[in-house]
């Protein structure tokens, strides 16, 4: 081997007997890391992610390609979209009200505008209908709503869970033109806890992207990657995912790879100081 690869033996032993450097020790423990990350994630997280909870979890920061690198080597990845099915039917025997959004997805503060969607999760006993009302401004699911049925108290769950936690002044709820958003019992709710509605137009999913992006990264990190025998074992799994892991420990690419929970306390945190 030496004569083909044309170096000393003398060579040859000193490289086999070497120790590893600290370059090598320290990307063997870099590794561990992100293996622990990436399990933590439910195998979820590409690099970007690992990269941010790297720098703000563990104080490490290192270059994004090197984790990227070591990521390859150790063969993990992150998930990849999917598409999904909408679950929305138009009513048009019911008015709607005007978008007050205008595909412009941004808020200046927590509660001030809010979007609203449903989607399906299959199982073997049928269907299991999921509601949500996500805060703009810090990605939050602050309400959310799970039925065998598409019937308005659906939506109506949702959104009073979201008042009843959030207590808004005045926030704008953006969703589809489906009957249950359009419907008298909803359009009440709104009016009596002083929630504007607002619809986006007919069979537009850029209308509501937020709501659409949401339910892609659940399908994307969940749905795709089980099979429900029953509606009570999806109900808890979809539980464990909101309130287990995308409210509390998911980071956002669009906050900056922050979590919800500590965008929303640099706010306060800045409030504070302030005054």
């Amino acid at each position: 081997m030496c004569r083909l690869l044309k170096v000393s033996k003398s060579g040859f032993y000193a490289w086999e007997y070497r120790p590893l450097s600290a370059r090598a020790r320290a990307d063997i423990a870099l590794t561990a890391l992100i293996h622990g990350i990436h399990r933590r994630s439910r195998g979820a997280y590409g690099a970007p992610s690992i990269h941010a909870e790297l720098a703000d979890d563990h104080g490490i920061h290192v270059g994004h390609k090197r984790v990227a690198r070591l990521m390859q080597a150790a063969d993990l990845c992150g998930v990849t979209p999917q598409c999904f099915v909408r679950t929305t039917i138009v009513d048009p025997t019911t008015g709607r009200a005007v978008d007050l959004v205008e595909r412009q997805f941004a808020a200046a503060g927590p509660d001030c505008l809010w979007v609203a969607d449903i989607t399906y999760i299959p199982t073997w006993y049928g269907f299991l209908y999921l509601a949500v009302v996500l805060d703009v401004w810090s990605r939050r699911i602050v309400g959310w709503a799970m039925e065998t049925h598409l019937r308005t108290e659906l939506v109506m769950s949702a959104l009073n869970m979201a008042l009843m936690q959030r207590r808004p002044q005045g926030v704008i709820h953006h969703s589809e033109r489906g009957c249950q958003y359009t419907s008298y019992a909803f359009g009440k709710r709104c009016r009596e806890m002083g929630v504007m509605p607002s619809m986006g137009s007919v069979g537009d999913a850029y209308d509501n992207a937020m709501a659409e992006s949401f339910f892609a990264t659940l399908e994307r990190e969940l749905l795709n990657r089980r099979r429900f025998k029953t509606q009570t074992e999806a109900r808890m799994a979809v539980f464990e995912w909101l309130e287990g892991w995308y409210n509390p420990h998911r980071r956002h690419s669009s906050l900056g790879y922050l979590l919800s929970v500590n965008y929303e306390r640099r706010l306060l945190t800045r409030e504070t100081a302030i005054v």
